[in-house]
């Protein structure tokens, strides 16, 4: 019996055995595997993060290429700004440490809580920017105070720093944030949200020349997210460097004698097409881009009525008036039309139809050739030209001097102008052209519109002979290690239709413009041996009654008043500047535009004074302000 029972107690000690030892075999299976899927499976991406949670990498930025005038004068630089970013996965209590950082940067606890709750798609573990270009007060108390703040760093970073202020603004351009839109463009394959590129001018047409490469470096952080090490370094690569074509010091004066006028004055040596001043009035102050302004700041700019945005000198469109009577001179010699001896009678007006085309000079210029029609300016004489020349092959020799086309100039936005044509009108209009139309193309009026960049080109063609030159904005560039990678050379694009004889014949007449005292800017001449010669032009805005012709020029409303304009080169022989002015509503070429041309043609021509070496002192008392 003791046995029986012995042996059933066997069987079943073993029966509990094999199930407890089936249920611990299945648990360590589970474990196993398990582990095997954590491990293996998993294993790379569990790696990760748990080296994220102490090994992390930063970006470090790169330095942009500076921008220099022509003699290595600084136009652009790059200064340190600090910036404040949070690391969620650090910043525990989140809460607690928002609010504590609160105090310390002005900002209502409020607002950076729900900045923080917009962040979308950034993880964790990355850092994400809360306020840029934090102060020094703001970055001493941050430092102070690190260990009260887990996750709150402050990081530095460089920033475009245009140290001259609004200097040369239009040509320089300025840097914006990338927008959504370019992120999505392949040129822009290497950016990232946030980012500031070229949006404008240089800053926009050499951007890479100017933008550098990013480095990283791999750290060893703490819980708190504060740096312990670093491990691993790989350096950003700076832009390269730009020198620019134009003189600082001529650029300081040409914005100088531009103040509280709206128009644009841009010089430039007519051999080489090498810009040596590019001045749009109104201005504006790059850095305000680069800081960010308010929206009002931003409607103001935009909505102001002398377009303070836009570059005039390439993107403004004026009609040419009386400079126009050097195509007008260039067609009828070469058409032969006219030659040097050929001269008509000015009363005063030419009847011409039904109607009188009056002359700028009420009792006339009496009879004038084409050099004295030219210092004169005389309207009579031209009309007579536009009653015998046909206005497509005037239309060709315009074109021929690159008016009505864009430049070339490696700047974005040029405008290209108007040159009329019997086709153009056809199509636009649908009526046929006119001959009284002529006799207002003739002298630069009706349909014609030029931009200064292009009223340059064409009286730098007149000072070199004939050749057509390709404008400049850039001399050399020159890479981090001082190696020059590219070196501007002239362009030549080809000759105008026009004979040396010809050119001959119109450099006399711009010579008489200034020279001689019955020319129009005889008043802007050069004493001291300098021979300016030049060409003025005022370009109506509106047409007037006859019954207004006599009324006082006080009343006229500003808008109505005419533009003034004047192109020139100096000296007479061996030219080495031209300069193309225009001032809105300045009225007259001769009393307001030409008297800049000669200033700054003094300066430039002028040995430099003390008076001139200002710049650099400007530039560091620009930045105290700024700072």
């Amino acid at each position: 019996m003791d046995n029986l029972l012995r042996s059933t107690d066997n069987k079943w000690f073993r029966h509990r055995l094999s199930v407890v030892t089936y249920f611990v075999t299945v648990a360590f299976a589970l474990l196993f595997l398990r582990l095997f899927y954590l491990q293996i499976i998993e294993g790379t991406d569990y790696r990760q993060l748990s080296e994220n949670n102490c090994i992390r990498s930063q970006n470090i930025e790169y330095s942009r290429g500076m921008l220099l005038d022509r003699n290595g004068v600084l136009l652009v630089d790059n200064r340190p700004s600090f910036n404040l970013s949070v690391v969620l996965s650090n910043a525990k209590p989140l809460e607690l440490t928002i609010t504590k950082l609160s105090k310390y940067i002005n900002v209502p606890a409020e607002d950076l809580m729900q900045q923080v709750s917009g962040i979308k798609g950034i993880s964790c573990y990355k850092p994400f920017v809360l306020k840029q270009d934090i102060g020094r007060d703001i970055l001493a108390a941050i430092e102070a105070h690190k260990y009260d703040l887990p996750g709150i760093s402050v990081d530095v970073q460089p920033k475009r720093f245009y140290m001259q202020g609004n200097r040369a603004a239009h040509l320089i351009g300025y840097l914006s944030e990338i927008s959504a839109n370019e992120l999505k463009n392949e040129k822009y394959s290497e950016n990232k949200p946030g980012e500031y590129i070229g949006k404008f001018g240089i800053e926009k047409t050499f951007e890479k020349y100017l933008t550098g490469k990013r480095g990283v470096r791999q750290v060893e952080v703490n819980a708190v997210g504060q740096v312990i090490r670093v491990l691993n370094t790989a350096d950003a690569e700076a832009g390269d460097n730009i020198y620019l074509t134009i003189d600082e010091r001529l650029q300081r004066k040409a914005e100088e004698l531009l103040e509280n006028k709206a128009g644009a004055v841009v010089a430039m040596e007519p051999y080489s097409g090498e810009i040596l001043a590019m001045a749009s009035s109104p201005s504006f102050d790059p850095n305000l881009f680069v800081s960010g302004m308010t929206h009002d700041e931003w409607n103001n700019l935009i909505s102001h009525p002398q377009r303070p945005i836009e570059n005039k000198a390439i993107m403004g469109t004026y009609p040419p008036a009386s400079t126009y009577k050097i195509i007008t001179a260039l067609a009828a010699l070469e058409e032969k039309i006219i030659d040097k001896n050929t001269t008509f009678y000015c009363p005063g007006y030419l009847a011409h139809g039904n109607r009188k085309y009056m002359c700028w000079k009420k009792g006339g210029h009496g009879r004038v050739n084409v050099v004295k029609a030219l210092a004169e300016s005389c309207d009579v004489f031209f009309y007579n030209i536009g009653q015998r020349l046909d206005i497509d092959k005037l239309e060709r020799y315009a074109k021929s001097c690159g008016l009505g086309s864009s430049t070339g100039i490696d700047l974005e936005h040029e405008g290209s102008g108007l040159i009329p044509s019997s086709k153009w009108k056809k199509k636009r209009f649908g009526y046929s052209w006119s001959s009284g139309e002529s006799l207002s193309a003739v002298i630069g009026q009706g349909y014609n519109l030029v931009t200064p960049i292009q009223l340059l080109v064409l009286i730098s063609e007149i000072a070199n002979g004939g050749n057509k030159i390709k404008p400049l904005v850039v001399k050399k560039i020159i890479n981090p290690e001082g190696k020059v990678i590219l070196e501007s050379k002239p362009e030549n694009l080809g000759r105008i239709s026009a004979s040396q004889s010809t050119i001959d014949i119109i450099r006399e007449g711009l010579c008489d413009v200034v020279n001689k005292n019955y020319g129009t800017a005889y008043r802007s001449r050069i004493d001291g041996g300098i021979e300016m010669c030049g060409k003025t032009g005022t370009a109506q805005v509106v047409g007037r009654k006859k019954d207004e012709s006599n009324y006082d020029k006080k009343i006229i409303p500003y808008l109505h008043k005419s533009h003034a304009l004047f192109v020139c080169y100096s000296p007479a022989a061996n030219p080495k500047i031209a300069v193309a002015v225009v001032i809105e509503h300045g009225e007259h070429g001769a009393t307001t535009a030409a008297p800049i041309a000669k200033e700054l043609i003094q300066t430039f021509l002028n040995p430099i004074n003390e008076e001139d070496q200002t710049s650099s002192d400007e530039a560091v008392k620009y930045k105290q302000v700024y700072d």
